[in-house]
């Protein structure tokens, strides 16, 4: 998922906790008496709609107040959450869920199967906002739907009765259960979708959630809120923490700040803070499967359509430099698309992304010979970029070491850099309305087909116009052959391999993220793929 910063998507898959459906009692007990816990954001929750917008202040807040069929557990694995159990047929494309009959929303009404048909499809519209309407894909008629080539009641998910639902798949997808922790396949109240209409998720007493907690005194525009206690979710006796107050800061050293003055139980840094607490005995890194990156406009008549200009910007950029001098914050290089930390490659037994390392990824020398080629190809002897990103520190400071690395290597090259609050980035970037646009992603769900396919053709992530057939092929055979994982693997090695020759981003560091926690803050379950979840946590 994408992160708007800093969505969109960080990133980008979900949330968890142990299957908390038998957990009557805990053998961890709040001993503290403290039963708030104190968060950030760096931005505000535009909306609660996962079909209108999918953010990680969103997908955050929803980890803490929603539950899926699914939610992840301390190993990143799938558990049951409002479904109990699942049927897969023998071909591999049927799903039966069998539902919970004690989940309930926080309004007191009861979570049928019919929540999460309506649910999948507001998000598979074609007038789905978010963008990630693609998570659907596979889902029988899902592709034609998006497309707007069919009604959204073609969806192939169905509900028999009010605790059973029914999926059909058009291929086998082994990862199909992975996925359903995603906050985009949570439910929503049918009843209060039909009475607010466009208002459902626009304020918390529009909106309903059959999670751990309840969003209350919030607004699409606020940049405080609270979420308390859901007295109706059923598995509420496991819930220890009374209420999570909620703060937009996008300061990293007002985010310091607030942890040292109590106001702030864990608080995220980054940049020039972060550098300096990494012997902090409070700080705690969190390795996500996720990647920063530059997406390249190579639209067709663009500057960046010309390959060896592409090539040339990406040997021309030390990584090495960015993570250890830079950031300093436990970055490391990044040479591919994928992300680390989501899946191994069955044939070498390494991560797959390092499996998929290109063998080069610095050569400045090589970068000129390139960038005066590709200059030269368009009839030019220098060449203005502008290059997109959000406004926080840390955008900041990568922005600038992009632009000094550029200009100082590749002649005639002038990079303006355009910093914006991040739905302004974000928008510019969608629109394609940039030549570089400083970007990333976080792993939705323990597969790197999460991150590929976001630059499928027709993905409404590929804001960069990636049109290599031969890369979408090798995706669509995944898709073809996943009951195999070998083959499936081999596909989507392929698909990266072809990627690593075409340039269509440059992979800049890993996602780290360095958390000042509360020494007596336990229980909470730290995500690599997926957000950070608190719906088990207490103060010692």
């Amino acid at each position: 998922m994408q992160k708007i910063k800093k969505f969109t998507l960080a990133a980008v898959s979900v949330s968890a906790a142990f299957l908390l459906a038998a957990c009557g009692n805990s053998n961890s007990q709040p001993s503290s008496g403290k039963t708030s816990l104190n968060l950030m954001e760096t931005d505000i929750v535009s909306s609660l709609d996962t079909s209108v917008t999918a953010s990680i202040p969103q997908w955050d807040t929803l980890v803490q107040t929603m539950a899926g069929l699914y939610r992840s557990d301390k190993n990143d694995q799938p558990v049951p959450a409002v479904a109990t159990s699942y049927h897969k047929s023998s071909d591999g494309k049927t799903y039966t869920f069998n539902l919970r009959h004690n989940a309930k929303w926080s309004n007191g009404d009861t979570v049928t199967a019919k929540d999460f048909v309506t649910a999948w499809r507001k998000g598979v519209s074609p007038k789905a906002m978010s963008g990630y309407n693609y998570i659907f894909s596979n889902i029988k008629n899902a592709d034609q739907i998006s497309q707007g080539k069919k009604a959204v009641s073609s969806l192939g998910v169905k509900a028999v009765g009010k605790y059973k639902l029914v999926v059909q798949l058009e291929n086998p997808e082994p990862t199909f259960i992975d996925k359903m922790v995603i906050p985009a396949f949570y439910p929503q109240n049918t009843r209060l979708v039909k009475k607010y209409g466009a208002k459902y998720g626009t304020d918390a007493k529009y909106t309903a959630f059959d999670g751990a907690f309840k969003v209350t005194k919030w607004t699409n525009t606020s940049e405080k809120w609270t979420a308390v206690k859901n007295p109706y979710y059923y598995a509420k006796s496991a819930v220890k923490l009374q209420k999570l107050n909620y703060q937009v800061v996008k300061d990293s050293n007002t985010a310091h700040q607030l942890f040292q003055q109590g106001s702030l139980d864990d608080a995220v840094v980054s940049g020039t803070t972060a550098q300096g607490l990494q012997n902090n005995k409070n700080l705690y890194h969190l390795y996500r499967s996720g990647n920063n990156f530059v997406k390249l406009n190579m639209a067709k008549g663009a500057v960046l359509a010309n390959k060896q200009l592409r090539q040339a910007l990406y040997l021309a950029v030390n990584r090495t430099q960015l993570s250890k001098k830079v950031l300093a914050d436990g970055s490391k290089p990044s040479y591919t698309f994928s992300a680390p930390n989501a899946a191994k490659d069955p044939a070498s037994g390494k991560d797959f992304a390092t499996a998929a390392q290109p063998k080069e990824t610095y050569n400045v020398a090589k970068a000129k010979k390139l960038w005066q080629a590709g200059l030269k190809q368009l009839g030019k002897s220098k060449l203005d970029l502008t290059l997109v990103a959000s406004d926080t520190t840390t955008d900041k400071n990568v922005s600038e070491f992009l632009q000094s690395q550029l200009e100082s290597k590749l002649p005639g090259l002038k990079v303006t850099v355009k910093n914006l609050p991040s739905k302004s980035a974000y928008n510019l970037a969608a629109n394609g309305k940039f030549d570089l646009y400083l970007s990333f992603w976080i792993n939705d769900y323990a597969d790197p087909y999460s991150e590929l396919q976001t630059l499928e053709m027709t993905n409404s992530h590929n804001y960069g116009k990636y049109t290599s057939v031969a890369y979408n092929n090798e995706l669509k055979q995944a898709r073809k052959n996943a009951a195999t994982r070998s083959v499936y693997f081999s596909h989507l090695l392929k698909a990266q391999e072809q990627m690593n020759q075409d340039y269509p981003v440059l992979p800049l560091y890993t996602m780290v993220e360095d958390h000042l926690v509360n020494a007596n803050l336990k229980g909470v379950l730290w995500h690599k793929v997926g957000m950070v979840d608190y719906t088990q946590a207490y103060f010692k």
